[in-house]
């Protein structure tokens, strides 16, 4: 049984969005600042300001953005674009908390563009696991690659607890492997580096399922998942009630379910209510012992 509270980030307001896209390129506040609100209400506790590469004109756009969602919110931010120049505008801009840095990952570029802000501005940063090589293949080498980002932080004088990190969450339905390598790094990140947060991009996990529902069930299912194994925030879509519920510790019985799979437990599944089934099925695939399939996820 768990009550720990996982922190929320919340993750709609991105440049990909149909309705936040257009908003942001045409600096139409009302549509952000609405989605900033309900975010809020939700009961995110950070605002991931998502721009993507901002390649043009991305300072003025991350100055903007952040200025539009301080007018309605006082929540934390995370900047999330792969500009340099803009994240630095974002974090200038900003009046109400220092914003976290989403993110930096282990390549070369990334290191020499991105660790020099979190030196001068004192701020947290997404450490990703994610090397010149790619995307890192088991536990063994985003080990390799939290060494390299942390190596290089503490050379600038930024301590661990400076670094919330992200081992990369990718579809179950695309490789269960690195789904089972996240589970088996995050617990080992304490031991690597003491007093960081761990965080991760928990929707990820559910890309490529056909429904909208599906989807939810994997998220829930692999944030309580998480959880067990000490994750500390994870970036999620806080329009999910029920799973920003589980963030809080709130449905117990689904937890203690999950939680005991975890363990070992193989529930009969005649025994079970509809909802258990889809979690229990979810728990299943998630763990590796039946290979995924929607239309066997799907009751």
């Amino acid at each position: 049984m768990s009550n720990k509270k996982v922190i929320t980030i919340a993750e709609s307001i991105n440049i990909m969005s149909k309705t936040i896209g257009p908003a942001i390129r045409e600096k139409n506040k009302a549509p952000i600042q609405k989605m900033a609100v309900e975010e809020a209400e939700a009961g995110a506790d950070y605002l991931d300001l998502n721009l993507g590469p901002a390649r043009k004109a991305g300072d003025e756009m991350m100055e903007w953005l952040v200025k539009t969602v301080e007018e309605v919110t006082d929540l934390p931010l995370f900047l999330d674009t792969t500009n340099p120049v803009a994240l630095e505008a974002g974090l200038k801009a900003a009046k109400k908390n220092l914003p976290v840095i989403n993110s930096i990952d282990a390549r070369q570029e990334s290191l020499a563009t991105k660790l020099p802000l979190v030196e001068k501005y004192g701020c947290d940063f997404v450490a990703l696991t994610l090397s010149d090589e790619g995307i890192p293949r088991d536990a063994n080498e985003r080990a390799m690659c939290l060494v390299s980002i942390m190596t290089a932080a503490a050379e600038r004088g930024i301590p661990n607890e400076k670094l919330w990190v992200d081992p990369i969450v990718l579809p179950i339905s695309v490789d269960l492997n690195q789904v089972l390598a996240f589970q088996e790094f995050l617990p080992q990140v304490q031991e690597i580096c003491p007093g960081a947060k761990t965080t991760c991009g928990l929707s990820n996990v559910s890309n490529g399922a056909p429904t909208d529902e599906l989807r939810r069930v994997l998220n829930r299912t692999y944030l309580i998942m998480l959880k067990k194994l000490g994750l500390y925030s994870a970036i999620v879509d806080s329009y999910d009630k029920e799973l920003m519920d589980y963030a809080c510790g709130g449905l117990q019985d689904i937890e203690d379910l999950v939680f005991k799979m975890m363990d070992g437990y193989e529930p009969d599944m005649s025994t079970l209510t509809e909802k258990q089934q889809h979690y229990a099925k979810s728990v299943r695939v998630l763990l590796g012992k039946v290979l995924y399939s929607h239309s066997w996820l799907e009751l």
